[in-house]
């Protein structure tokens, strides 16, 4: 459903620091989630919201999605952020502590009223909502579902974790059945699963450790808190040259068994179904991503 945005990396920027927000034109992140939430003190925010409507229409910012993180429904901030956010240079927005789907499908109904008052076609203005609670990761499925605006779904592991009353620890186990949870439920509905951040900013070792468990268990992206984490990121959420070449060669021989009337491809001794064809039109469609956006 949504396979046309590339969201390998999603990187936190705090809205309120024009130094960070400077940095970040820089970095090579595919989204930039300009936070107006957690990071930002309560006396500024206003100042964030001002500093992303200058910021999105700065012209360093070829093929970059903008998607600020506003303040959840119970804060008093989120109709000051959504109104003055939907604007031109935004694509969506982030929407935090997410517990079921009525609170995605409250700032849907809420971005489509502004949209109508704005004049702005209705359905514009997309969503990533986050999973931070226990509750959230039982509701995942109607979280996904609630609102068509829904484009991705992201995991919060230290929320979670707290919520959970449990321990992050080294091996993963406490976040495993949330991880899981969520890269299901998202894949079932058509929209992103985007992995938790790494807590461990320095350790590019450990890194690389959950990125490939992130990417082997489905994962399509992650949040990303440090810029030096990008270059990891994108090594592992990209297709590899190994990969596209046997992508190619899985779709030409399933086309060429079409044309000459065969029922089903074969490659040495293996069968090539139709899941084989589909992951491979999947590594072609996303590298093509890629090059739009390096291009």
């Amino acid at each position: 459903m949504h396979n046309t945005y590339l969201m390998r990396s999603l990187m936190f920027v705090p809205a309120h620091n024009q130094k960070l927000l400077d940095s970040s034109v820089k970095r090579d992140a595919d989204v930039l989630l300009l936070d107006i939430e957690d990071s930002v003190p309560i006396i500024n925010k206003q100042e964030a919201r001002d500093n992303i409507k200058a910021f999105v229409q700065r012209k360093e910012l070829k093929n970059k999605l903008i998607f600020p993180r506003v303040n959840d429904r119970e804060s008093g901030e989120l109709l000051k952020d959504l109104y003055q956010l939907t604007i031109e240079g935004v694509s969506g927005f982030m929407y935090p502590k997410s517990l079921k789907g009525e609170d995605v499908y409250f700032v849907g109904k809420l971005l489509e009223t502004i949209e109508y008052e704005k004049r702005i076609p209705i359905g514009t203005f997309k969503l990533i909502p986050l999973i931070e609670t226990a509750g959230a990761v039982v509701n995942i499925k109607e979280i996904c579902t609630a609102c068509t605006r829904v484009v991705a779904v992201a995991f919060g592991c230290e929320d979670y974790v707290t919520d959970l009353r449990g321990k992050h620890d080294e091996q993963g186990n406490s976040i495993f059945f949330a991880r899981n949870m969520i890269v299901n439920a998202a894949r079932a509905s058509g929209v992103i699963p985007i992995d938790t951040v790494h807590i461990k900013v320095h350790d590019l070792v450990d890194l690389e450790k959950e990125v490939k468990l992130a990417k082997d268990l489905g994962f399509e992206g992650m949040l990303v808190l440090n810029p030096k984490e990008l270059p990891i990121v994108h090594a592992y959420f990209s297709p590899s040259e190994e990969e596209i070449t046997w992508a190619e060669e899985m779709v030409m021989l399933a086309e060429e068994s079409i044309r000459e009337g065969k029922g089903v491809a074969v490659k040495g001794s293996q069968f090539i179904g139709p899941p084989m064809v589909k992951m491979a039109r999947n590594i072609i469609h996303r590298n093509t991503l890629i090059k739009q956006k390096n291009g």
